[in-house]
């Protein structure tokens, strides 16, 4: 169905498109010619025109109405996916005690550190000055 009302709303743009070339410009154009009087004269042509070009202006509004609304229901999702939620356990504080690891330069620095801190110093800090 969507695909059939947007062959049908391109058949409609291009119609549109012949009629408006076709209406007489202000200095003349591809209007009409005919018989000085009837429906098919100069104004009458003018008249015809006019009103089809307001009724295929109105039909390709409404097909693009029709295709918004036909595109929106397509797509539209019935439940909301849920995947990205995940029940996990809340961190806990990280403990007081780092374990060193061996290989690690920084570890054997610190633990290093920690172990000429001198005597007088609370909590076997290392002064700033070091």
């Amino acid at each position: 169905m969507f695909l059939f009302v947007t062959v049908l709303q391109a058949i409609v743009a291009a119609m549109l498109v012949g009629v408006i070339l076709m209406q007489k410009s202000e200095g003349g154009g591809l209007g009409v010619g005919g018989s000085p009087s009837g429906m098919m004269s100069a104004r009458g042509a003018a008249d015809l025109l006019t009103r089809t070009t307001s009724i295929l202006a109105v039909l390709f509004v409404a097909l693009s109405i029709t295709l918004a609304v036909m595109a929106a229901a397509e797509g539209k999702i019935e439940t909301i996916d849920q995947s990205l939620q995940r029940d996990t356990a809340p961190i806990s504080a990280p403990a007081d005690d780092v374990p060193l690891v061996g290989d690690d330069p920084l570890a054997a620095a610190a633990a290093a550190a920690a172990e000429e801190a001198p005597a007088d110093s609370p909590d076997g800090a290392v002064p700033l000055d070091q």
